[in-house]
């Protein structure tokens, strides 16, 4: 992983293979590299560190042609190196491969095509797949087939761009739980891992299914089945509009993407209420089944699953099913209790995480209903599931998520009043009142985001810690949670999340003076609870950044920094108290000099276990 393109047409490649990397930034990497085919061979630049680096050195080296693929690199598999750069090629130089996922069996394929003269030059597992295809186009000198046949030998996740110096302006795509788009311009046909790197061409791409093989040529685009027959393709057409990717004024995509959530907010309730009752058809569940539902479970990771905690609290509290929150990555593995009554939830901004695929795919096997939660059209999550709501976010660039965390949160806030809807917990005119009030947080969050001086006051006192404890009850625990990951993923200040009555039994023994502990202290049924940790924190001489509710003066005499926000009911206090948590962990990194847009290590979609 992490970013795929590739371009064949009558311009020259490079120009647009770097506009493409460059489109994929946001997701993270460590190095890059592009492949062009010209006069029967093919030319590669690889560079370590950013597509800056990249476009200056093909610059120097002068990549002609028109048909090339390139990628930008998070290291899996081999540490972050110009020889682990993709395109990896053949031992003959004359097939390259971009490659995003993971081949499971690499190690045992190696050790076959080493065996067969094959000659290693990375420590990847993708270049595994160079030489597969190299061996089968040895037997059949077709470019689709051989990349069919490699892959009938691949376990794993892929997404794969080849390209072959025997065949010009030629590039065969396929994928398996990898994202591959492919859309048609005026001056050629394109390939990326994300319409993003398309969407300047076209607005009408396909998005490729598991198994699929795709020959994109300079003037037309064959697709095949898995079993290479040429199919009809499914055209998606987007929607929104390329500034979307721009900073439109702001510092960084980051808080760009913050002021953007009080239109996320507006935008997913949007003709959810129909004449004083929640519409989601989207779920694609009759009334008599979703009155069936005994057991929920919302499976997701990082900042999603953070999410589903919030969810927990809802869906318990309205509808009273039992709610369980899993980390994907233990779901699969645990054997959980599902039943054909058990609803699955799976939450996943970019619609692609490995490890919720691959738990939703195993609740599919056990007879669950499967219910998705995702800011991507078309993504590997909407498409499995039985039902989806998009958050309509529209595209995130930060590689910390913000205003898809919000739209997943209302999102959840809508399903739990649609469940407690259908099981009868809820009067008609209660459903309204609340729908009424969660549409109210869009401007009470525009409100926040018209005065953030105590925020950026907190977070020049903050800046120099070494670590941070964020702390909060009920809704206000799970709120921390996200707020901790904030903090940790962007300043790389650590952080960690306790629900406050814990503090006695571990955390506080981290306390002592000057030590921040952001806490979550808005107006709520333990809100005196909360202070009364507070005040044990302050007793041990730590510095009290509060969260609170307008109004409340009482707090001043507990906290060393307080930030208002407006009065909410507390069951919507997780999508206002998320933004100054959100707002504060910028600032603090901004004052470290970190990069708030693209964090170190990390990646915007985790397409691999």
């Amino acid at each position: 992983m992490c970013g795929i393109v590739g371009f064949t047409g009558s311009t020259a490649a490079s120009p647009v293979l770097i506009e493409g990397l460059r489109r994929l930034e946001y997701r993270g990497y460590d190095s890059a590299g592009v492949a062009v085919q010209r006069n029967g061979q093919l030319r590669l630049v690889h560079r370590m560190g950013k597509v800056a680096g990249l476009a200056e050195a093909v610059e120097q080296e002068q990549l002609e042609g028109t048909c090339g693929i390139g990628h930008t690199r998070w290291a899996t598999h081999g540490r972050p190196s110009t020889a682990n750069a993709h395109p990896h090629t053949s031992c003959d130089g004359r097939i390259a491969v971009v490659h995003n996922g993971i081949i499971e069996n690499y190690v045992e394929l190696k050790e076959e095509l080493e065996a067969d003269g094959h000659r290693f030059t990375s420590q990847t597992d993708t270049e595994v797949a160079a030489h597969l295809i190299e061996a089968a186009y040895a037997q059949t000198p077709d470019l689709v087939e051989a990349v069919r046949a490699a892959t009938q030998r691949m376990a794993g996740a892929y997404g794969l761009a080849v390209i072959s110096a025997d065949e010009p302006g030629a590039i065969v795509v396929t994928r398996k739980d990898s994202p591959i788009v492919i859309g048609m311009g005026p001056d050629g046909a394109r390939v990326a891992s994300d319409v993003i790197a398309l969407i300047d061409a076209t607005r009408d791409v396909t998005v490729m299914a598991d198994g699929e093989l795709a020959k994109l040529s300079p003037t037309e685009i064959t697709y095949y089945n898995a079993a290479g027959q040429v199919v009809d393709p499914k055209i998606t057409h987007i929607d929104w509009d390329i500034d979307v990717a721009e900073k439109g004024g702001y510092p960084d995509f980051m808080l760009k993407e913050i002021h953007e959530q009080p239109r996320v907010i507006r935008d997913t309730l949007a003709g959810r209420l129909v004449d004083g009752t929640l519409a989601i058809d989207e779920l694609d569940l009759s009334v008599e089944e979703l009155n069936l539902i005994d057991r929920v479970y919302v499976i997701a990771c990082g900042t999603s699953y953070h999410a589903g905690l919030i969810a927990k609290n809802l869906i318990e509290g309205w509808a009273r099913i039992p709610t369980e929150v899993e980390v994907a990555s233990e779901f699969r593995y645990r054997n959980p209790i599902i039943t054909p009554t058990t609803l699955v939830v799976a939450v996943s901004q970019s619609g692609e995480t490995a490890d919720t695929l691959a738990a939703i795919r195993d609740a599919r096997c056990k007879g669950a209903k499967v219910f998705g939660i995702t800011n991507v059209i078309g993504s590997p999550v909407a498409r499995e599931s039985d039902g989806v709501i998009y958050t309509k976010a529209n595209k995130e660039i930060a590689v910390a998520s913000t205003k898809s965390f919000l739209g997943q949160v209302v999102s959840l806030t809508l399903l739990g009043l649609l469940l407690a809807q259908v099981k009868g917990k809820m009067r008609t005119n209660q459903i309204r009142l609340l729908f009424r009030e969660l549409a109210d947080t869009a401007a009470q969050v525009e409100s926040i985001l018209s005065d953030v001086s105590a925020i950026d006051e907190a977070a020049l006192a903050c800046k120099d810690a070494s670590s941070a404890l964020f702390i909060g009850r009920g809704m206000g625990a799970a709120i921390s949670y996200e707020g901790a990951l904030k903090l940790k993923e962007i300043s790389y200040l650590h952080a960690e999340a306790y629900a406050a009555g814990e503090m006695k039994h571990g955390p506080i023994a981290l306390l002592c003076d000057g030590f921040p502990v952001i806490a979550i202290a808005t107006q709520s049924p333990v809100y005196d609870k909360v202070i009364s940790n507070l005040q044990e924190s302050k007793a041990r001489g730590a510095m009290i950044v509060a969260v609170a509710t307008e109004g409340d003066e009482e707090i001043r005499k507990h906290a060393d920094h307080v930030i208002y926000i407006p009065k909410v009911r507390d069951c919507f206090s997780a999508i206002t108290a998320s933004v100054p948590l959100q707002l504060l962990a910028r600032s603090i990194a901004v004052l470290r000099g970190c990069n708030v847009d693209q964090p170190r290590n990390l990646a915007k979609s985790v397409t691999v276990e």
